[in-house]
């Protein structure tokens, strides 16, 4: 036999990404419909479809995405099939977009698309794209004259990134409390920005007092520096809520006393759907208040309290009440001090979730122990979980196997971070190991600052090569040799923006809690027993 026929026996076979297989095609029927579904700030300018409307065109974007693909793939018969696969994400990327521009479609009667938009233009009054800066009486007359014309259909107000002035209050207030009773939607963060504290709370007073009454959708007091002082001089607006969807209040120094406050002024919370308090200095008593609204707010889709002080005592208060919130999408509790007690207690609520897509529990120190129990709660719920972030909570190796078959039931997932935990290479294979199949959507993968070292780079670099649309692994920050980030590049080659830079990376990093010799066949072998019993 000559040499030529022995290098085409000896050639690897070709791996073929096209065509998808029909359940393939059935998943991004199902995840396109459910975007086309979700609330977005696109659906408040052109409308939301319905289910049914939304698989409709879901079935036929897959369609015409899959032919033109297909047809790409035909005439390139020796290829792999990513050209086809790439041209199929994008078709469909593009063809719902331009699904959710056209909107829901015509009935008899209804206005056309284009209308609709003008229409929005018409019910929205925003000066916030104006420089920021302070608004005094004669300035506030000018801006405002918009508001005063009979007629008018503002639905949605945004004075947010202008600071208003007691005089310049004084001018709103009679506008606002004239067109009171068409407004669903308020945004006033962030406008009292650098005046005197008397003065902030006489011009909230004044706000307050004129849009008493208003049945709001939407409000965002975010920025606001509040306290229970702010809060309080809120009240007289935030006592006649009853139908409050939304509610922002992100950095407002939202301590104990102002939580207690809140929790006291707002009537009802029946129809509340996101709730915001992100950078507060709420602690562990202002979190069992914030518990106390949270309790109610049944229809709770959307939950931020990250960088709020909490402590367990808070957490596990929290826990409790997230139990309650059944139609939970997203969860965000980033940045608090949680601990073992409380990431247990969250176990129950996490199990309930059927409808998460994001989950964001970094940095709450959370160990091995809370890990592994919210991990196996995660495994057997949220089916369309895209975002899992657990990033800082000191999990090591221990808690691979439970964390990697989590990862594995999630072929959903569009990110994955697990930076700055001690996974090493043990744990990092594990995970790399997990996301090996399927998981098609996912497009960002960081387990910087973990102590791996080549054998785990290594691995996680093949597991996300062949992904359509992945887009960054960050394992910067560990412990890979010169010869090791050699081979990832060599591994990454065809797809080289994918590697994320390796400033911070130690070749020559030392455990200082154990003696590391690497060796890669020793360790791979090591976890052969624990990837049987992985289910992938």
């Amino acid at each position: 036999m000559d040499s030529t026929a022995q290098t085409i026996e000896q050639r690897p076979p070709l791996v073929k990404l096209w065509p998808p297989s029909q359940s393939t095609r059935l998943m991004l029927v199902e995840r396109m419909t459910k975007n086309l579904t979700t609330p977005s700030i696109f659906s408040r300018k052109y409308g939301l479809l319905t289910k049914e409307e939304a698989k409709e065109d879901a079935k036929q974007i897959e369609e015409v995405a899959f032919a033109a693909a297909d047809q790409n793939y035909k005439n390139e018969p020796d290829g792999d099939g990513s050209s086809a696969v790439q041209i199929y994400a994008k078709e469909s990327s593009k063809l719902m977009l331009e699904v959710i521009k056209r909107g829901p479609r015509m009935k008899d009667g209804e206005l056309k698309s284009s209308d609709k938009s003008v229409a929005a233009c018409d019910t929205v009054f925003d000066i916030s794209g104006s420089q920021r800066a302070f608004i005094e009486a004669e300035e506030a007359e000018d801006l405002l004259k918009p508001l005063r014309e009979p007629g008018n259909l503002y639905t949605k107000i945004c004075f947010s990134n202008r600071s208003f002035g007691i005089n310049a209050a004084c001018v709103a207030a009679p506008i606002l409390s004239s067109i009171k009773d068409q407004l669903t939607e308020i945004d006033l963060s962030d406008f009292i920005a650098g005046r005197p504290e008397a003065d902030a709370l006489d011009v909230m007073n004044i706000f307050s007092s004129a849009l008493e009454g208003c049945q709001l959708h939407y409000l965002n007091l975010s920025n606001n520096a509040l306290g229970e002082k702010g809060v309080k001089a809120f009240g007289a607006l935030l006592k006649s809520q009853h139908n409050l969807e939304e509610l922002y209040l992100i950095n407002d120094g939202i301590s104990e006393e102002a939580a207690r406050a809140l929790c006291e002024l707002i009537p009802s919370t029946d129809k509340l759907k996101i709730l915001h308090f992100h950078n507060n200095m709420t602690g562990d008593e202002g979190a069992v208040a914030i518990s106390e609204i949270v309790k109610h707010s049944r229809a709770l889709e959307d939950f931020r309290c990250s960088s709020t002080r909490i402590g367990a005592e808070g957490g596990i208060a929290l826990a409790e009440a997230l139990a309650t919130c059944s139609h939970m999408k997203k969860l965000d509790l980033r940045d608090n001090m949680f601990g073992v007690e409380a990431g247990v207690a969250l176990v129950k609520a996490l199990s309930l979730f059927a409808d998460l897509t994001e989950v964001y529990l970094s940095y709450l120190n959370l160990e091995d122990e809370g890990a592994e129990a919210l991990a196996n709660a995660l495994k057997e719920s949220a089916p369309s979980l895209e975002i899992l972030e657990m990033a800082g909570n000191d999990i090591t190796a221990k808690a691979a196997s439970s964390l990697a078959a989590c990862v594995s039931s999630k072929q959903f997932l569009t990110k994955l971070s697990l930076a700055e935990n001690e996974l090493k290479d043990e744990g990092a294979i594990l995970i790399g190991k997990a996301l090996e199949e399927g998981h098609d959507q996912l497009n960002e993968v960081d387990l910087s600052t973990n102590k791996i070292r080549r054998a785990g780079a290594r691995l996680l670099a093949q597991a996300v090569l062949n992904k359509p649309g992945f887009k960054l692994l960050n394992i910067d920050g560990n412990f890979i040799s010169d010869e090791g980030i050699d081979e990832l590049k060599e591994i990454l080659k065809s797809s080289p923006g994918i590697l994320c830079p390796l400033d911070e990376n130690d070749p020559e990093g030392e455990d200082l809690d154990e003696d590391v010799e690497e060796n890669d066949v020793e360790l791979e072998g090591e976890l052969e027993s624990k990837l049987k019993d992985l289910n992938i």
